[in-house]
């Protein structure tokens, strides 16, 4: 490229030919081992609560108050990483959350009581929270001719972790108890923090911070890595780009048409001028969708890893209310109840094989809206009592379309922003989110635990199916658009 009669190059295009090399697989690689932490201390709380429980006679109330703990936390700490981030870099965002999850998630299995456990799990929470930013962090070093497949690859962490931790609870917990489950879960974590030193910062980031020779030495790192060379020239932000280089660009990767406001100010990028965009005209509309969706993807997800807890241990059998005590101790030891996470948790698998071959052919917000349509159905058959085969077989179908679609807003969700608010924007919905993990234990658990096992089926099908009209109503679709440093109007 050319401005001013001198070669140029942004960093879209240093990505574009460099390509997907051995860097980024570090980077997959890194970033991937803090999505399979993030998993396993989301699962474990399927097993942990009841465990507990049993030990020390809690009420339901307080059983329930350890997963609220975390969703809490992590309200808390999305909302406060994301401005981290977008403010002193991705690399410190989520090395203090890989620091706050390790060390809370360990110190929790050697709390001495109820009240400090609680404590513990926030702020186990308060540092899964942060999840945003590595997810933020890997997106800006992919090319984006395949962004989207390589997002789902990602996301495939997440399964990873599931499976693991269904695979050591149910190795673990008989023998051990829930205070080594806690440990070993922890560990991921302080992997994250061994590697830390070698990661990078986001060069986007750092162009947009006006930093435009510390992203140039990033680049050079990232192509030395990948044994190919840097565009001849100088690096340049995207809003110093002449016309003639924005229609080439252009050629190669097609752009919104709609225009941009850029940024004015440097100290524009971050804090509550972040926030303040985000409800901003241009970005109001797509900020509400999002929460909206993210709120609704939670609580679908999470209840039904609940639900699968509570269908395969025996709950939908009513009429037993005086054997409680037993059942709390049979749904410790019962290897049914581990059997059945593990085998559903399995359909993340081909959920995400789905992913990444509907994700840029049909795009994302079709299919979005496909995978719940296609989960109403698979549920349905739980409106009314089943055999045991016939439940894990709809959860396993259910659980697969709802993975693929949370993979999926996953990868919409950071895309919608530009970079000097995409951390904040998605830290800010997945806090939104966790009001449906703080939800769903209401209709998947109580419901259940009540017998209306019909009526909390009937809540998801209506979750699931308003959710897929809500996403037709987002402004525009990103498969195949490089990341946007401004704000589209």
């Amino acid at each position: 490229m050319m401005s001013n009669g001198k070669a140029t190059y942004t960093v879209d295009e240093a990505l574009i030919s460099m390509g997907f090399g051995k860097f980024q697989i570090f980077v997959l690689a890194y970033s991937g081992m803090a999505k399979i932490s993030e998993a396993m201390e989301m699962m474990l709380l399927s097993f942990v609560g009841p465990s507990v429980q049993a030990e020390w006679g809690l009420s339901a109330q307080e059983e329930s108050l350890i997963t609220s703990a975390v969703f809490i936390g992590v309200l808390v700490g999305a909302y406060s990483w994301g401005i981290v981030s977008d403010n002193y870099g991705r690399r410190v965002g989520f090395n203090f959350t890989a620091l706050v999850t390790g060390g809370a998630g360990l110190m929790s299995a050697f709390a001495p009581n109820y009240l400090t456990l609680i404590v513990f799990r926030f702020m186990v929470g308060v540092g899964l929270g942060g999840g945003p930013v590595l997810a933020s962090w890997f997106l800006e070093f992919i090319p984006a001719p395949s962004r989207g497949t390589w997002m789902v690859v990602f996301s495939g962490f997440w399964a990873v972790g599931t499976i693991l931790e269904a695979s050591l609870a149910w190795l673990v917990m008989p023998a051990f108890g829930w205070r080594w489950l806690l440990t070993l879960s922890s560990l991921p974590s302080f992997a994250l923090l061994l590697f830390f030193p070698i990661t990078l910062e986001s060069p986007r980031y750092l162009c947009m911070k006006g930093r435009t020779n510390d992203a140039t030495q990033v680049l050079a790192t990232m192509a030395r890595v990948n044994q190919v060379s840097l565009p001849p020239g100088k690096l340049v932000v995207g809003t110093h780009k002449s016309e003639e280089d924005e229609q080439e660009l252009d050629e190669l990767l097609p752009v919104a048409s709609e225009s941009v406001e850029p940024i004015r100010d440097r100290n524009e990028i971050g804090g509550l001028n972040a926030v303040l965009k985000l409800l901003g005209p241009n970005l109001l509309r797509p900020t509400i969708l999002l929460w909206t969706v993210f709120l609704a993807q939670a609580f679908l997800y999470y209840g039904l890893v609940l639900l699968t807890s509570e269908l395969s241990n025996g709950n939908r059998d009513c009429g037993f209310e005086d054997k409680e005590a037993v059942h709390h101790v049979s749904h410790v030891t019962d290897r049914n109840l581990y059997k059945s996470v593990f085998i559903t948790s399995f359909g993340e698998f081909p959920g995400l094989f789905l992913s990444a071959a509907i994700v840029d052919k049909i795009g994302r917000k079709l299919s979005m809206s496909l995978m719940l349509f296609l989960s109403c159905f698979f549920i349905a058959p739980l409106l009314f009592p089943q055999s045991d085969g016939l439940i894990t077989a709809c959860l396993f179908c259910t659980r697969l379309c709802i993975s693929s679609c949370f993979t999926i807003l996953h990868i919409y969700a950071p895309e919608i922003y530009p970079t000097a608010v995409r951390t904040t924007g998605v830290g800010f919905a997945t806090s939104v989110a966790r009001f449906g993990g703080i939800l769903c234990p209401l209709v998947a658990v109580t419901m259940v635990h009540s017998c209306h096992q019909s009526l909390a089926i009937l809540i998801f099908e209506l979750v699931m199916f308003l959710t897929g009209v809500a996403i037709f109503f987002f402004p525009f679709d990103t498969s195949g658009r490089r990341l946007s440093d401004h704000v589209i109007v």
